[in-house]
């Protein structure tokens, strides 16, 4: 977890600029794709599930855990934001 917290911190900036919303990107996203946030972050968490998948399926291919682990902290990652996307839309919902 504290290796996905690092790479969460150490990405910010990268993805989201000087925008304060940290979700800016998947919203972004989702606006070019005319689809919801959610939608465009599940697009682009399928590519890290798709490499792992692919990895776990390689006959004859040893991976180091240097990959291993940047695969799987990546797709925990976009698991996380995913839950701060949907609670926002939730926090977000008028009853």
């Amino acid at each position: 977890m504290r290796r996905c917290a690092d790479i969460l911190q150490k990405k910010t900036k990268e993805y989201t600029g000087d925008d304060t919303d940290r979700l800016g990107a998947f919203k972004a996203a989702a606006a070019l794709q005319h689809c919801s946030p959610e939608r465009a972050l599940a697009g682009m968490l399928a590519k890290h599930i798709i490499s792992l998948y692919d990895m776990c399926f390689a006959d004859d291919v040893s991976f180091g855990m240097d990959t291993w682990d940047e695969k799987i902290t990546d797709s925990l990652n976009y698991l996380f934001l995913l839950k701060a996307i949907v609670k926002e839309g939730h926090t977000n919902q008028q009853n």
